[in-house]
């Protein structure tokens, strides 16, 4: 089977007890890392992925891959097998990992905590569908607006892909830093094994 089409899971439960042997990359945006994270993550979001290839081939021991659900996760380790990097996924990703009860880690105060996407997608969708029911009132085109959202969140579950949540996390308070990609780089750098020339 291809490794691409399939990546490798591991449970929390497995994780939490493997924890000191593995690199975890979060690959969710820096305020959702704010909101909460697995001990020792470092934050690379999905779309600076590439940016750090050199250094998570040079890593010792296996890298954990997780993100809030585990769906982009999985593209990550996609990403990564296609460029010869084996990576192991959360199933579940955080939510899995705190709802069987492990510790989630914050960045120190001074950084800004959002809700998780999939909330933030949510909520904005169900927003956006009420808003053009409510303006369906006014006129009937309205109702269009409501018809698109629910267009939309099918097209999505059938892709397993959200143009919502990519364009949400475009926004100001999901990017309350930036992601220190040179401190993940270095982060990185140290835990792995010098490049062979």
């Amino acid at each position: 089977m291809n490794p691409q089409l399939n990546p490798l899971t591991i449970t929390p439960d497995e994780a939490r007890t493997r924890l000191p042997d593995l690199t975890v990359i979060d690959v969710r945006t820096p305020g959702e890392y704010a909101a909460g994270h697995l001990p020792e993550a470092l934050n690379l979001p999905l779309d600076r992925l590439d940016a750090a290839l050199p250094a998570l081939r040079r890593l010792p021991g296996e890298l954990l891959v997780v993100c809030a659900s585990g769906a982009r996760s999985e593209n990550a380790c996609r990403v990564l097998a296609g460029h010869g990097i084996r990576a192991l996924t959360l199933t579940g990703g955080t939510q899995g990992w705190a709802g069987r009860g492990h510790e989630l880690r914050r960045p120190a105060s001074g950084t800004r905590a959002t809700w998780a996407m999939e909330r933030q997608v949510r909520f904005t969708a169900g927003t956006v569908v009420l808003a053009g029911l409510a303006l369906g009132l006014l006129h009937p085109a309205w109702q269009l607006l409501s018809a698109g959202v629910a267009g939309g969140l099918v097209f999505s579950a059938v892709t397993d892909t959200c143009g919502m949540a990519a364009l949400l996390s475009k926004l100001p308070y999901n990017r309350p830093r930036p992601a220190d990609l040179e401190a993940t780089l270095a982060a990185l750098a140290q835990r792995g094994r010098p490049a062979v020339t």
